[in-house]
């Protein structure tokens, strides 16, 4: 809340009307929309990045009207053409380990050893990679954390779907979900987001993360998306050698055909995977709905279009605790890390998350690239029929969790003064 010392009362310079804010953020008129966007959407970048946001864009508002007309948008045969190519690349890959094992056989004890040692070893580095966890990842098991898997079980059931075989904690403003191996699937719940939301906004996260297993993300999925690390992979191996010598320098043009190939390739992928990926994203906010309410998925978007704040005060927070270390390790400065974060986001008044909300709109604000602008998602959802919870949090389940979640909210925030925010 608030202070009065904090409150401004003056008047709006271009239509007259009072305006009342907090000294701690922009000044602006929600009547006129005066200085909504005092640093205005700024020059557009290029590159692939830009590229993607425009298309997710694009497709985003596509489907908003789409969905608001009721047309769930199904699965269009752009998929299949983005299975095709995957399914190209990864031959290419089959090609290249027998082409490999062929130079082994045939110039077994000569040179074409050599040859073929080649082909096998691009082949390896090219092979369709599963995701594993690392050695660095915070993982909470099942014995470990009964509580928030019963939550995730209870959230998983309610959407018909398969549960999590693991949960990893990290310190993103962010949360996802993958798969292990062939099977076994992994949620990742970024703390920093998860201590900002309500109990209700935390069911509608986990809804809207398990959602993504309901509908598909053909983007994300086994086959394209080892694909797409198998052309990232080659696009590293044909990128220009900085500073070349007349050797490299002709190597470097040599490769230029390839790497035009390779790129137009991952590009092709990215447009014909973009509109189911903007669909499961919608449908995932369904699903957020279902599980956590309406309320309580609207209450997430507009956490998300606050993510930069989290951001801030955690590195504002952090440095400050940095300069005033007095515990060894700095572990003494580390208490109250995201209580402080939690305090600041709640004082965050609702003009300035109206603000926040219409700047997003102007700029078409979108999670990432990937994501369909955030505004199109909060209005569809408040365009639909109210939703109530499916799933509930009373204050009892919610101080289980938070005792189960205290040893790595303690260690997490430990790394952040460490080591500094954004750093790690």
């Amino acid at each position: 809340m608030r202070t009065a010392e904090e409150e401004i009362v003056s008047s709006c310079p271009q239509c007259g009307v009072e305006i009342r804010t907090d000294r701690r953020f922009t000044t602006w008129c929600a009547a006129c929309e005066w200085n909504v966007d005092p640093q205005g959407p700024g020059e557009e970048k290029r590159g692939p990045a830009a590229v993607r946001r425009r298309i997710a864009q694009h497709y985003g508002e596509l489907l908003f009207t789409e969905l608001r007309a009721g047309n769930s948008g199904g699965r269009s045969v752009s998929g299949l053409f983005a299975y095709a190519i995957a399914l190209t690349v990864h031959g290419l890959t089959c090609i290249l380990a027998a082409v490999g094992v062929w130079g082994l056989i045939a110039g077994w004890g000569g040179l074409g050893m050599v040859f073929g040692l080649f082909f096998l070893a691009l082949a390896w580095s090219l092979r369709p990679r599963l995701n594993r966890l690392s050695d660095d990842d915070r993982v909470l098991l099942r014995d470990e954390a009964p509580e928030l898997y019963a939550l995730v079980d209870e959230v998983a059931a309610v959407l018909g779907t398969r549960s999590v075989d693991a949960v990893v904690v990290d310190v993103e403003a962010n949360a996802s979900v993958t798969h292990l191996g062939l099977r076994r699937r992994l949620l990742t719940l970024g703390l920093p987001l998860w201590e900002v939301l309500s109990p209700q906004q935390r069911i509608a996260l986990l809804g809207h993360e398990l959602g993504h297993f309901t509908h598909g993300d053909t983007r994300h999925g086994m086959v394209v998306g080892t694909a797409c690390r198998s052309l990232s992979t080659w696009l590293y191996y044909v990128r220009p050698m900085p500073n070349p010598n007349v050797v490299q320098a002709v190597t470097n043009l040599a490769c230029v055909p390839l790497r035009l190939l390779v790129t137009a390739v991952m590009a092709l992928l990215d447009l014909l995977t973009a509109r189911a990926s903007q669909r499961g994203e919608y449908l995932a906010d369904g699903a957020a709905a279902r599980t956590g309410s309406t309320e309580g998925a609207v209450g997430l978007m507009d956490r998300l279009m606050v993510t930069d704040s989290i951001a801030t005060t955690l590195q504002r927070e952090t440095n400050s605790r940095r300069l005033r270390r007095t515990g060894r390790g700095g572990e003494q400065n580390a208490d109250g890390l995201w209580e402080a974060l939690v305090a600041h986001l709640d004082s965050v008044p609702e003009s300035e998350c109206e603000r926040r909300r219409r700047v997003g709109a102007l700029r078409g604000h979108s999670v990432d690239a990937s994501h369909p602008p955030t505004h199109l998602r909060r209005r569809l959802l408040l365009d639909g029929t109210p939703v109530p919870a499916a799933v509930t949090a009373d204050s009892v389940r919610a101080e289980r969790i938070a005792g189960e979640l205290a040893d790595v909210r303690a260690t997490l925030a430990r790394d952040v003064v460490r080591d500094g925010y954004g750093d790690l």
